[in-house]
């Protein structure tokens, strides 16, 4: 009985370490990028001997997919849980648009990763990160097919082309915050972010589209000859 007491301590104490490690290894990459990460630093930024992290993982790519691995999963399990929830079409992708900017404003270091870091390095091509895409793309799908059978979507919109153009309508928006073109310390700049993605996602940005207003079909405006001929450069005499 003791015996299996100390294999379930040693063994907390060691996914401890691990979890240490990981989330030094979310901070350094997030401060110096992937190729100014060295394993020294995640070794001093967890207060572990260096050793120790090669004990855990591999090299520095092996750290970086896990990360990518473990956000993405978390991510994935909660927009699964909004697409399966009860809800209409409008409740339910701002459920989604909530689950991203929930993830960026609990831990901005691990979205800017994600976003940032792994497209960026070499670990990049092993980290199937198009697979993943397209697998949380499909599962989302699934709310816009649902909100098409129950004629809540227009006919001609195609639900997994809906579910992509959100997904990069997410991700655009988050970029703006990792990037530091928005102010990520503006709780309420976050706040208008979501509401401004989810309601330019659903209505469009056209004046006649907005919430409220006339539903109204975007046209291209046609040159007329008359517009065309005053355009042209008058002949010189």
């Amino acid at each position: 009985m003791a015996q299996s007491k100390t294999v379930t301590e040693n063994g907390s104490r060691e996914s401890e370490r691990r979890r240490t490690i990981l989330r030094a290894a979310i901070d350094v990459f997030a401060r110096k990028g992937y190729h100014g990460c060295r394993i020294a630093d995640v070794a001093k930024e967890a207060g572990v001997a260096y050793g120790l992290v090669y004990h855990y993982f591999k090299n520095k790519d092996e750290l970086l997919e896990t990360v990518f691995d473990t956000g993405w999963s978390g991510f994935v399990t909660r927009v699964r849980a909004v697409v399966e929830g009860e809800g209409s079409l409008a409740q339910k992708v701002q459920g989604v648009v909530d689950v991203a900017f929930e993830a960026y404003r609990v831990d901005p270091r691990a979205v800017k990763v994600l976003i940032l870091e792994i497209a960026r390095s070499p670990a990049g091509s092993r980290i199937n990160r198009q697979t993943a895409f397209v697998d949380a793309i499909r599962l989302s799908s699934e709310l816009f097919a649902q909100a098409k059978e129950a004629g809540e979507l227009r006919e001609d919109l195609d639900p997994l082309l809906g579910s992509a153009l959100l997904f990069g309508a997410i991700e655009m928006g988050l970029t703006a915050f990792v990037t530091g073109l928005a102010d990520s310390r503006d709780a309420s700049a976050l706040e208008r972010a979501k509401a401004q993605i989810a309601d330019s996602f659903l209505h469009g940005v056209l004046a006649a589209a907005s919430p409220g207003a006339e539903a109204g079909t975007w046209k291209p405006e046609k040159s007329s000859e008359k517009s065309a001929t005053k355009s042209k450069a008058p002949k010189r005499t």
